[in-house]
């Protein structure tokens, strides 16, 4: 406000500098429109609503009993449908497998003009079997042991867990299609609403993409759980977030031989050791230090005989960048590290990167304009001390795919609560746990957020 007072009264100023001035004031205004606090918190009150918040705890519960891996989401699926139904909002079934895109169609915006904008929960669980650490006594002694979850709503699933929050993720994004279908006369546009397949590991972004169903979007937003973060807090940062991340299997061939006679073979656990080592000196040695990148190898596997060299060894790993730039040239010294060591040792070596299976997942970075969208709403929600900015994250996450093809944000949003758990244990800990009071305030930002976003690009 001082500097367009000041520009506006000085002769100086030129008019090219009056007008980028102003364009910039209307900008800050436009993102902290004083509507938004008084529409989150009418969002956030119908949410916590009792009846509303029991039935988010239901949905919760039933889909947290029967967790279903990538592209088999079948029963969740289904249960998606049948909410979707009785709300009465219409969608798309089934995509990339067994997505659902769900459409509202405003009112307020001419009959289906204006703008559209996305919101995206992912539905697959993890094989991860569900333990809670127990107590047990014995001779006077307290000993901790594992036990199954006792709780009533654990999972029925042998091996199976929603142990990274996607049941509370398609809970609160069914929540928002709820809270949307309730004020669709006063939407400006459309909201498309995405319970995504397959986002462990199986890129389900991207197929959903290819269906071409979320052409039209501008924009998309995105919410995982927290664990660390107390419910009420939210937290996000402007450009990169989470880390590109792939895979990679190497194979190192040699010739086989008595332990006895190493002379006689071609040994490849030797060529396979000095490679490891070598590809350590990637991240120590050609990465910038203040560049997130990381290789790590995660298995080795030869023979199982101790007095027989084997013919081949195998091993791999994951490799992780802050950049898409990076992830591509890790794969590149991954691949001549292999296969130049090898060499030296008079084996063969070959790196699959398994990119038609395992398709590697780009940066998520998040549009710095939707991220101070996003974040002025969730000021107007929780206040805020409550709005932090997040780390990056050397985790990946499949909404990169989404980034890349639209104006995108992802905000992490807390689950803690310190006073009701005895220890916050991390996503994919078959100890997760989450506090449900989180379900109505992910509703509601979901919601805030479209709501937000289709009234300030209908007016612009």
């Amino acid at each position: 406000m001082d500097a367009h007072r000041e520009a506006s009264t000085t002769m100086a100023v030129s008019s090219p500098t009056l007008l980028l001035l102003s364009l910039l004031l209307c900008s800050h205004l436009l993102l902290a429109s004083p509507a938004a606090a008084p529409l989150a918190g009418e969002l956030l009150g119908a949410a916590r609503a009792p009846g509303f918040a029991a039935w988010l705890r239901g949905v919760r519960r039933r889909i947290h009993q029967r967790p279903e891996l990538a592209f088999r989401e079948h029963r969740t699926s289904e249960l998606v449908r049948a909410e979707l139904d009785a709300i009465g909002v219409p969608y798309r079934w089934p995509i990339a497998r067994t997505g659902v895109v769900a459409t509202i169609v405003g009112g307020g915006g001419g009959g289906g003009g204006g703008p559209v904008v996305a919101l995206r929960a992912d539905m697959d669980a993890l094989p991860v079997q569900h333990y809670e650490i127990g107590r047990t006594w014995l001779h006077g002694k307290g000993a901790n042991r594992l036990e199954l979850v006792d709780w009533e709503y654990k999972s029925q699933e042998n091996g199976k867990m929603h142990a990274c929050g996607h049941d509370a993720h398609t809970t609160m994004l069914l929540g928002a299609a709820k809270l949307l279908q309730d004020r669709r006369g006063d939407l400006q546009g459309t909201v498309k609403l995405v319970f995504q397949p397959a986002e462990e590991g199986e890129a389900g972004a991207y197929y959903v993409l290819q269906e071409g169903v979320l052409d039209d979007v501008s924009a998309i937003f995105g919410l995982h759980v927290d664990p660390v973060l107390p419910v009420g807090v939210v937290a996000s940062r402007p450009g990169p977030f989470a880390a590109t991340a792939s895979r990679f299997l190497a194979t190192v061939t040699g010739r086989g031989a008595h332990a006895a006679k190493p002379h006689q073979a071609i040994d490849p656990v030797v060529a396979s050791s000095t490679a490891i080592l070598s590809l350590q000196q990637i991240v120590a040695r050609e990465i910038d230090p203040l560049q997130g990148a990381v290789v790590s190898i995660t298995f080795v596997n030869g023979g199982n005989a101790y007095n027989v060299i084997p013919e081949y060894v195998t091993f791999g790993g994951t490799l992780r960048s802050m950049t898409n730039e990076g992830l591509s040239y890790l794969m590149k010294r991954i691949k001549e590290i292999v296969e130049g060591q090898s060499a030296v040792h008079h084996c063969t070596g070959s790196v699959d990167f398994m990119e038609d299976i395992m398709k590697p997942y780009p940066a998520v970075i998040n549009n710095e304009w939707m991220y101070a969208h996003a974040k002025a709403v969730a000021e107007s929600l929780l206040g805020e001390e409550n709005v932090k900015v997040a780390p990056k994250l050397m985790g990946a996450e499949d909404f990169g795919f989404y980034a890349q093809s639209m104006a995108g944000v992802f905000f992490t949003i807390g689950v803690g609560n310190e006073s009701s758990m005895v220890t916050v244990h991390s996503t994919h800990s078959p100890y997760f746990v989450i506090d449900e009071n989180v379900l109505p305030i992910g509703a509601a930002f979901h919601a805030a957020v479209a709501i937000e976003y289709l009234k300030k690009h209908a007016s612009a």
